[in-house]
């Protein structure tokens, strides 16, 4: 099974300091998630590549199949005040601490890396020869990995063009799906709350997740 690229670690995690919010009541009553799987095409998320194309999907397929979804229960319900409102990249870092059981460690270059149960779910990856600039060869300075629970869940994101998630060869096989912070604004503060939600669903284990 396809494991997360190691990181450089420095010191020991530090633990977040807010608990999580009504998360019991959010996971007995989250809905069981099922995108429908079609082949994956190539997106042309600004240079990034994945597999060759099958065929073409409607524009914004990705934000209709997460609309499809049920909405989520009580942890939504802390941003619905504001959650039509456009994500910023400090939401990835309070959304991040605020789930139940979640450690910081830092990379390198001082980035963030949360973890639950020491599995990281969400970090700030370092730029990378995978990811570039395809006009300028430039690596992204700015990439936010985030996992995911399956390949299904995966190729729903990232297989739109018109969608802001990308993923790279490097991350073929692997459970997460890559977003740079320049096009965060493309998401609403509640898609962002459910993705990190997700992402923190797919590592913490079932005793973690009951708590």
């Amino acid at each position: 099974m396809s494991r997360s690229p190691r990181s450089h670690r420095s010191g020991a995690p530090r633990r977040a300091d807010q608990p999580g919010r009504q998360y019991r009541e959010w996971i007995d009553r989250s809905p069981q998630r099922e995108w429908k799987t079609c082949p994956p095409t190539a997106n042309a998320n600004d240079g990034a590549r994945t597999r060759p194309a099958t065929h073409r999907r409607a524009p914004n397929a990705w934000r209709q199949e997460r609309a499809s979804v049920p909405a989520l229960g009580a942890y939504a319900g802390d941003v619905s005040d504001q959650g039509s409102r456009t994500a910023r990249v400090e939401d990835v870092h309070e959304l991040a601490l605020a789930m139940p059981h979640v450690t910081v460690d830092h990379g390198t270059g001082d980035n963030p890396v949360y973890q639950v149960g020491g599995k990281s779910f969400i970090f700030f990856r370092n730029p990378r020869p995978d990811a570039i600039d395809p006009e300028t060869g430039e690596r992204y300075r700015d990439v936010i990995v985030f996992w995911v629970a399956s390949e299904a869940d995966k190729q729903a994101l990232v297989q739109d063009e018109t969608s802001p998630f990308f993923t790279t060869r490097h991350f073929d096989g692997h459970p997460s799906v890559l977003l740079r912070a320049s096009r965060i604004g493309e998401l609403t503060l509640k898609e962002l709350a459910e993705l990190v939600q997700d992402a923190w669903l797919s590592r913490a284990s079932p005793r973690r997740a009951a708590t």
